[in-house]
């Protein structure tokens, strides 16, 4: 069973200003503050094929009509040494997510092994084997570090899209729907209070079409802007995608699609298996909320994207100011710090 609305108030005995704080002090939103100060190292370099870059979950390179998308992500030490399964699985399902929600197909990865201890390493490489397997992307090479004084895994991922049908994070506009989509049939796996699995109990052909279904709305232009849902959780994420757009939002929580039976604070802030934030022209909303339908994901429009710069959260007759991106940051990639699109 699942609420899709939340209609008599988000939460039983908590208010806002508590949830306000979650959200803020949330390590998937905090650890967000240290890109800004990587990326000021790199010099600027005249790069007219690159189409995007900071603040995007991939790279987008021109190539002739078509783009390529570049990503790479690592996993934290905590989950590798709790779980190595799963730090494996999710090394490459997050990297596969971040192809999907820029509108594009995975085509191949590599990745970085660091070992330690060779039975964590076996547990974490089984991870990535039953992910590969699940999804159809291999592994094509990468590197190997034995003898490390530590247990890691980094995977990169390259992935190909229209290059009128990429869809970006730093272009939404106000006036905008604010739609999240979440699949709904999931659970944390015990020690990932924060992870909500929505594929390891699917069988292939589910997982596949949720994993294209950004790919379709492209294709119809549809949107505007997205993201995938990543470790600040869909709150965190939709920040990120208003502060590199330069523009603010106001969401109704009541609105957010959630499972029932899950508090509703760790939803928010929850890693999600199969789950993107997306804006768009609100007369294409149901279409793209329908889009999600048929893979089996809930969606709904939530909110509206504004110009002020301020990210408020509304539930009943309460308001609360959660950021505001003329004093706060996430990653620190506001539109001085994002190339302009050329498409």
């Amino acid at each position: 069973m699942v609420n899709i609305f939340n209609p008599s108030g988000y939460i039983a005995g908590m208010n806002l200003d508590t949830l306000v704080s979650d959200i803020r002090s949330h390590p998937g939103v905090t650890r967000k503050g240290s890109i800004s100060d990587v990326i000021s190292f790199f010099p600027t370099l005249p790069t007219d094929n690159i189409l995007a870059s900071y603040g995007e979950d991939a790279a987008v390179i021109a190539l002739n009509d078509d783009a390529l998308l570049l990503a790479a992500d690592g996993i934290m030490e905590t989950l590798l040494k709790t779980n190595p399964f799963n730090a494996g699985y999710y090394a490459v399902l997050v990297n596969l997510n971040d192809i999907s929600a820029m509108g594009g197909i995975p085509l191949a990865m590599v990745d970085i092994v660091s070992m330690k201890d060779e039975k964590v390493c076996a547990q974490m490489m089984r991870g990535i084997e039953a992910a590969v397997s699940k999804f159809g992307v291999p592994i094509v090479g990468g590197h190997t570090h034995p003898d490390c004084a530590y247990d890691a895994i980094d995977v990169a991922i390259l992935g190909t899209a229209r290059r009128d049908e990429v869809i970006f994070s730093h272009t939404a506009q106000a006036g905008d729907d604010i739609i999240m989509a979440m699949d709904l049939d999931g659970r944390f796996p015990q020690s990932l209070s924060y992870a909500w699995d929505t594929t390891s109990h699917k069988d292939n052909e589910t997982c596949r079409k949720q994993m294209l279904v950004m790919n379709e709305i492209g294709k119809a232009r549809l949107v505007n802007s997205g993201k995938d849902i990543s470790n600040p959780g869909s709150i965190g994420t939709l920040g990120m995608l208003l502060e590199t757009s330069g523009k603010g939002a106001t969401v109704d929580l009541d609105k957010v699609p959630t499972p029932a039976d899950v508090d509703f604070s760790q939803w928010l802030r929850a890693y999600q298996g199969c789950g993107f934030v997306l804006t768009c022209p609100p007369a294409n909303s149901q279409r793209v909320i329908d889009m999600f339908a048929e893979v089996g994901v809930t969606a709904a429009a939530v909110g509206t994207v504004d110009g002020s710069r301020k990210l408020m959260l509304r539930t009943g007759s309460e308001t609360a100011e959660l950021f505001n991106f003329a004093v706060d940051k996430i990653t620190g990639c506001d539109p001085s710090r994002v190339p302009t699109s050329k498409r």
